[in-house]
């Protein structure tokens, strides 16, 4: 393996999508599970990585391991390199102005976090107003309340229909000359459903609101363009888009984080420290204290490069015919409840079985090789507005089958026998 620390391992040209070849790339799902094949049907909460991923971190640690921005020796600046690479990828990604505008953070969680506090909590005063929906992951609710509590704001949320549907009225008419932030999801962890989100964010914008769109989990479904949605914050995770954990980016415009304070404070994040006086960093650095996770910043670069290879639209073409495929196969099951069935949608099925509880649901598919995710899916508003305290989620990416969505229905009905 060659030490250039820029190179992604293992790039094929022109790749097309091929979903055989694109499988042979994972090596985890030849796991076999209690002896039965591994179908692994819960990429909402993680997905799998591509051997690309795997060798780019190998690659890392055998020929660039060194600390970043501060060293003048070869290791370093190879890494530096790699580094600065990979801010660059991700602003090409989701259409960034430029890679000033990327700060990179633990994941989505972190990145929702860092503008409720050093944007938000600054600018929020008493009786202003906070806009979510209930379709939100707890990662872009609780934040928002803690930044309420801190503030006194008022949090408010849109509702949704029967189907997982913003109803757009609503949300509309909650907006009011208080309301100063407006955050929703790109698309659902717990229905699936894409929302209209250049709708969401020009009737937001026509308000004065400052919009943050949680896009983790559109990442590995749909092309991101921040600029034709028109919002001020975006975020996404690594490990929802085949890279490692524990890494993800904030896109936010320029003038908005030049003007942020810091959210936390250490190395990296300044230009001086004396005992009298402390000059931050510049933009993004000032947000990026302390020794960052660089060997999964650069995986995460891979993980793009693997996306662009296959395709971001011959991913989200596959993907629809997944949904329309399991749609038909998992409605044809009496027992079965589907939960979120939006016009517009990304491959996630959430559902209940008739008298069975989504644990034991979970439970007996796991004993048949079948991976899916049972409970509220850090989503509990979503899922009690539906009268219920848990579901089944089976989420799909672009490795699965029309095979194992089949694998999952006899699987379904191997549960109805065994306990309904």
């Amino acid at each position: 393996m060659t030490p250039a620390a820029v190179q992604t391992p293992r790039q094929t040209s022109e790749m097309t999508f091929d979903v055989a070849r694109i499988r042979r790339d994972f090596p985890i799902l030849q796991e076999r599970v209690g002896g039965k094949p591994l179908v692994y049907l819960d990429n909402a909460a993680t997905s799998q990585k591509p051997l690309q991923v795997l060798e780019a971190l190998a690659n890392y640690y055998e020929h660039s391991n060194a600390n970043i921005h501060r060293g003048v020796h070869a290791l370093s600046v190879r890494a530096t390199a790699a580094y600065e690479d990979s801010r660059r990828k991700a602003a090409k990604f989701i259409n960034a102005p430029k890679p000033e505008e990327i700060v990179f953070v633990r994941g989505t969680t972190e990145a929702i976090n860092l503008v409720a506090q050093a944007y938000a909590r600054p600018l929020l005063e008493p009786g202003d107003e906070v806009l979510i929906t209930i379709l939100e992951h707890h990662s872009n609710i609780v934040p928002w309340r803690m930044v309420c509590e801190q503030t006194g704001a008022l949090l408010k949320v849109a509702p949704i229909n029967d189907a997982g549907e913003i109803i757009v009225e609503e949300f509309q008419r909650l907006i009011g000359p208080r309301t100063k932030i407006v955050a929703f999801a790109h698309v659902s962890n717990a229905l699936g459903t894409i929302n209209p989100a250049v709708e969401l964010t020009r009737i937001a914008k026509a308000r004065g609101a400052t919009v943050i769109v949680d896009g983790a989990q559109a990442a590995p479904h749909l092309a991101i363009d921040v600029r034709a949605i028109g919002c001020d914050f975006y975020a996404i995770s690594s490990h929802k888009m085949f890279g490692p954990t524990g890494v993800g980016i904030l896109w936010g415009r320029f003038d908005l984080l030049n003007a942020m304070p810091p959210y936390q404070g250490g190395g990296e994040m300044i230009k001086s420290v004396t005992l009298k006086e402390i000059i931050y960093n510049d933009v993004p650095h000032k947000f990026e204290a302390g020794t960052p996770n660089i060997a999964d910043v650069i995986g995460f670069a891979s993980a793009i490069d693997y996306m662009e290879q296959v395709g971001r639209d011959h991913i989200a073409d596959y993907e629809q015919e997944l949904v329309e495929y399991g749609t038909r196969v998992l409605s044809a099951i009496p027992q079965l409840q589907l939960v979120g069935t939006a016009r517009e949608k990304a491959a996630v099925f959430s559902f209940t079985v008739e008298g069975i509880h989504p644990h034991d649901v979970g439970t007996i598919l796991d004993g048949e090789g079948i991976a899916v995710r049972t409970g509220f899916h850090c989503a509990q508003p979503c899922i009690e507005r539906f009268g219920l305290d848990s579901t089944v989620r089976a989420s799909l990416a672009l490795y699965n089958t029309r095979e194992e969505i089949d694998a999952l229905a006899v699987g379904i009905r191997t549960v109805v026998e065994v306990l309904g």
